[in-house]
């Protein structure tokens, strides 16, 4: 049978997806919860300048904006955010409580009245920001980030406390007001009340653990005033990761945790005492990373069950019985990546992606008949025709570890590359580095595959989803097996025929780019150009000047500072910079706190007076991750252009 497809040579197909679509169509529902019988969420709006909107499901069906205004909800907690946003009650007429974007008070917003702040300003002598609320009778619970005035997270007194703010706004204009709850680490999460008032639990950790390193689970009695008792840890500790922990919601006043003690993140019931029972001890995750205090991937209902997320590399619902007995919900539906779940204590709320399906709202009933899924928020489908059809691979390095990776194959229905012509790939390195990335269609991997470029997704040493003993192959070795692992997935897919092993190219943003910087100058013969995004390039300038989060994180990921000098200095980009032949495009925010600017300056102060070609552009008010149209329109085009000029295509630019 003959192909009616144009024959075109690969990265020169005409493509309908433009880089303006994919800026639109980037934006991802997170944050969900129950407001009555209606599921809310927020939702970022890349046409105007990427603000959070809290939106819910409009009369059509559409997604429609809640407050009024033009409100950002958002919390910039720990730089990355917290849950920025809770309702009162479940009565609709009680409203919500949120983080406002703009000056990261917490206001509260009633049906027909504007919102009213809830939180003091913070003064001239510091910053406070908010998240991870909780209710208790006429308090709101969170947990407050004190900043000095400058902002600047690196300075010894940072403070994060758990604090209770009147519901009635007193503390807007009385400082006074707030009650400090707890401290004793130097970072936490939101306050969990047990159902009964009586009891509360939050997860701490201290420098130079990450959360996903060590974890203590603190409980405390509270008294009928609200006063708390001493806290005790009741599990968590050296080696062990707490990501989540809830009350039952049956009145049994059960304490359940995903923790890791035998290398999984599996689900636990943990007594007064510090004991723990395993409710189902499998190799699967039941948790990822807690980047952001307030996410959730398990849910307790109110007969007594709990609403998990599990799976190896993605993630499906079940239903979790006090026994261990596990449910499937969904077990062969499309969804094959769940996240942000909400409950009203029957039902479930989600965010559901599949390799054939965006990321969209959803609705799941486990006790209905067949358990059907009701789509609460249609996703696009629009230049759906142009998505690849991807899948995984594992492949193998020289010592026999796994490297997982999601192959995405350049696809178009009009078009088809000429015959004996294998097609140009681009790795995509994640950030993180301890992260992990969704086989859904991102429309900016869609972008490339449609114009005949095809896309790796490496899920190298250090990625969640696989275990600790797969996360913690990057402890220590950060610069080195990142760069190995990327460059055994480029070999493994050359190996398969599938890609031109003279037209690779390697695309990261943050610690990705730190993966894609350090790959051109360890790889020279394999990568022939790179996309650069917002990227860490000296470890130890970034670990003096980064935000007080990730500020230790570079001595799990290369080793403590200043034993190991040596291994900060020889594997940072910058000071490698004379190794770096191929071209590449380096992308920065003009307010990234995480990764500043500087840093890639330095870069080019080292490749000054080289003949390496480079383009450099520094997108002014964003941040870490960029979030306006424009600015994601703009990337994707620079980077296109690159790819054409490096691998011999003329592109269609879109």
């Amino acid at each position: 049978m003959s192909d009616a497809r144009n024959q075109a040579p690969y990265g020169s197909w005409r493509s309908a997806l433009a880089a303006h679509d994919v800026a639109r169509g980037a934006a991802l529902p997170e944050w969900l919860d129950f407001v009555g019988d209606e599921v809310w969420w927020t939702e970022p709006l890349a046409h105007d300048g990427g603000r959070s909107a809290l939106v819910r499901r409009g009369p059509d069906g559409t997604p429609e904006e809640v407050l009024p205004g033009g409100r950002d909800v958002r919390s910039r907690f720990n730089e990355y955010g917290a849950r920025p946003w809770l309702p009162v009650s479940g009565l609709p007429g009680d409203g919500i409580v949120f983080s406002d974007g703009a000056d990261q008070r917490v206001h509260r917003w009633r049906p027909g009245a504007p919102p009213a702040p809830l939180s003091p300003p913070a003064g001239p002598g510091a910053v406070h920001r908010y998240g991870d609320f909780a209710v208790r009778g006429t308090e709101l619970w969170c947990v407050r980030e004190t900043l000095p005035g400058t902002g600047a997270e690196e300075a010894p007194d940072v403070r994060r406390e758990l604090v209770a703010l009147p519901l009635d706004g007193t503390a807007a204009e009385d400082p006074g007001a707030v009650r400090v709850l707890a401290a004793g680490h130097r970072f936490l999460t939101g306050p969990r009340i047990a159902p009964g008032g009586d009891r509360v639990a939050w997860l701490g950790w201290d420098h130079p653990d990450m959360p996903w390193d060590r974890t203590d689970l603190m409980v405390a009695e509270i008294s009928p005033g609200g006063l708390l008792g001493p806290a005790v840890r009741v599990a968590g500790g050296p080696g062990r990761s707490v990501a989540q922990a809830e009350w039952s919601a049956d009145g049994t006043g059960r304490l359940f945790a995903v923790t890791d003690p035998d290398g999984w993140w599996n689900p636990y019931e943990i007594d007064r005492n510090g004991g723990s029972r395993p409710l189902r001890a499998e190799p699967q995750e039941y948790a990822e990373a807690l980047w952001r205090v307030g996410s959730r991937w398990f849910l307790p209902l109110y007969d007594g069950t709990l609403a998990v997320l599990r799976g190896t590399g993605g993630r499906r619902p079940a239903l979790l019985a006090p026994d261990g007995e596990l449910t499937l919900l969904d077990p062969d539906g499309p969804y094959t990546e769940w996240h942000s779940p909400a409950t009203d204590g029957r039902r479930i709320a989600a965010v559901a992606a599949g390799p054939a399906h965006r990321p969209t709202v959803v609705l799941l009933d486990p006790r209905a008949p067949g358990g059907r899924v009701e789509v609460l928020r249609p996703p696009s489908r629009e230049h759906a025709e142009l998505w690849p059809a991807p899948f995984r691979r594992a492949y193998h390095g020289p010592d026999g570890e796994e490297v997982h990776a999601h192959v995405y194959p350049p696809h178009h229905p009009g078009h088809r590359g000429p015959d004996g012509e294998l097609p140009p790939y681009v790795l995509l390195v994640h950030g993180g580095p301890t992260n992990r990335t969704h086989m859904t269609p991102h429309p900016h991997i869609a972008f490339f595959t449609s114009r005949g470029i095809g896309v790796l997704d490496v899920q190298y040493g250090g990625s969640t989803g696989h275990g600790r003993a797969y996360r913690d192959r990057l402890r220590g070795g950060w610069g080195v097996v990142d760069v190995r692992d990327c460059a055994t997935a480029a070999r493994g897919l050359v190996a398969e025929g599938l890609a031109d092993p003279q037209r690779l190219a390697i695309r990261g943003a943050s610690a990705g780019g730190w993966t894609a910087a350090a790959s051109l100058i360890a790889e020279p013969e394999l990568y022939r150009a790179a996309a650069i995004h917002f990227p860490v390039l000296d470890a130890d300038t970034w670990q003096r000047t980064t935000h007080d989060f990730e500020s230790r994180y570079a001595e799990t990921l290369i080793g403590p500072w200043p034993q190991h000098r040596d291994a900060y200095t020889r594997r940072s980009p910058v000071h490698g910079a004379a190794g770096i032949r191929a071209p590449f495009a380096l992308f920065q925010g003009s307010r990234d706190a995480i990764c500043p600017p500087s840093q890639a300056e330095r870069l080019l102060e080292r490749l000054a007076g080289s003949d390496v070609e480079h383009t450099y552009e520094v997108f002014e008010g964003e941040g870490h991750g960029f979030r306006g149209a424009e600015t994601v329109a703009r990337t994707l085009r620079t980077e296109l252009e690159l790819y054409g000029r490096v691998f011999g295509f003329t592109p269609d630019p879109g």
